[in-house]
């Protein structure tokens, strides 16, 4: 089958005899099911699942794969269904023929795929078949081949083509994979973490964001900050419970509904009652909740109302010290009570000080308390204070977040440094 002509070397105790189409048929001898190569193991040597149920043309393989010298390790199923039930992990490429007694033509090879879609298929046609080939090939398969006019060092580098076309095309795949995650994530970017509409040359701001897990997609961490027509500054940070991308959408909702209701005028008591209703809304799971803070700093920058809920306590830091702005009693996050209220706390402020939103993956850590967390927190900011305001917030992040934290972490500050 696989030199032209039939080779003469067959050995004379395998006597054949050709049918009318031409198909070589071994009358006196048959083929065990697993036919082994005997060359000796490298690193190289290919596994390879012959599916042909004709003995004959079955010992043609691997008589011409034998002498051809090719490392290639052969095991032999005669019908699809053995096949399939064959472990399929470990071949780098299955031989299969078209013509099989429980699938024909293209089912056969649309039935192998389905079992194992990742694996290099090379499949073999007669030469009156030969367009089956070229449809096999449009259907999936790696490459064709013609029975009959073949030598076995041309099979062995077409088997050895196809697995690497195979591997090409996965790692194609893999690539994609990665772009649409990357676009994605993009997305995702410009809906949780946009840019702030802050425009009071007297204040700065910078934000940071750093995903939990290696190439993950954005979590359910936000931030937003929107400066209204009485210049005053509205900041929001936020925390969706889970990771992936129903959090991610849902806080992409509350953060544009913010926005929104912040830039229409809302009443700012009304705020997070909105919110909760959209919250319920908008989540996919009821299990999902959302912690907030929300600091509102009146045009002047000598005034601060806060509402927390359910979130970490932000930290201001002012000439004086830093001062952790816990509530005077805990309030839920969104998602948690129907009918919750959340009490405004008015702060004053000093003439020059800077305000840090945190979300909980800067401090919490598995072995450390959430106490000791927010400690090693101030400690560092108390350190870092004296540094521009991105440098601030880049090396707190390095400091503070746990290096096994496998949770995201939003960073927001605010500074209002000393007028001149």
């Amino acid at each position: 089958m696989w030199t032209t002509p039939w080779r003469a070397s067959r050995p004379s105790s395998v006597p054949s005899r050709r049918t009318s189409t031409g198909r070589a048929v071994y009358s006196a001898r048959s083929v065990d099911a697993s036919l082994h190569i005997t060359s000796p193991p490298t690193a190289q040597r290919m596994r390879v699942l012959l599916v042909e149920d004709d003995d004959g043309d079955a010992l043609i393989v691997e008589e011409e794969l034998e002498l051809s010298g090719a490392e290639v390790d052969l095991e032999r199923r005669r019908t699809l269904a053995e096949a399939i039930g064959t472990a399929l992990t470990g071949f780098d490429c299955v031989l299969l023929d078209l013509n099989l007694p429980d699938a024909e033509g293209l089912d056969a090879l649309l039935r192998l795929r389905e079992a194992a879609p990742d694996l290099a298929v090379l499949v073999l046609t007669g030469l009156a078949d030969e367009g089956r080939g070229v449809e096999a090939v449009a259907a999936g398969a790696q490459d064709y081949l013609v029975k009959g006019s073949t030598s076995g060092v041309l099979l062995a580098r077409a088997l050895r083509y196809a697995a690497e076309r195979r591997r090409a095309e996965l790692t194609a795949q893999q690539l994609s994979i990665a772009q649409l995650e990357a676009r994605e994530n993009a997305r995702l970017e410009r809906g949780l973490l946009p840019a702030p509409l802050v425009s009071d040359p007297c204040l700065r701001l910078a934000t940071h964001y750093r995903p939990g897990r290696r190439r993950a997609l954005l979590g359910g961490d936000f931030f937003d900050a929107v400066q209204v027509g009485d210049d005053t500054v509205h900041v929001l940070i936020g925390d969706v419970s889970g990771h992936g991308p129903d959090a991610a959408a849902l806080g992409v909702s509350l953060r544009i509904a913010w926005r929104t209701l912040v830039i229409g005028g809302h009443s700012i008591q009304a705020l997070l009652p909105t919110l909760q209703v959209v919250h319920g809304h908008e989540r996919h799971h009821s299990w999902m909740f959302t912690t907030l803070c929300m600091a509102s700093i009146a045009a002047g920058q000598r005034r601060l109302t806060l509402r927390l809920a359910g979130h970490p306590p932000p930290l201001l830091i002012t000439p004086d010290g830093i001062e952790s702005m816990e509530p005077a009693k805990g309030e839920p996050p969104l998602g948690v009570v129907d009918d919750a209220r959340w009490t405004p706390y008015e702060h004053t402020l000093p003439e020059q000080w800077s305000l840090l939103l945190y979300t909980d993956g800067l401090i919490e850590a598995a072995g450390r308390s959430l106490d000791e967390g927010l400690r090693t927190l101030r400690r560092h900011a108390a350190a870092l204070a004296h540094r521009p305001l991105a440098s601030f917030t880049d090396q707190l992040l390095r400091r503070v977040r746990p290096a096994a934290n496998d949770d995201d972490v939003a960073l927001l500050a605010l500074r209002a440094p000393a007028r001149t």
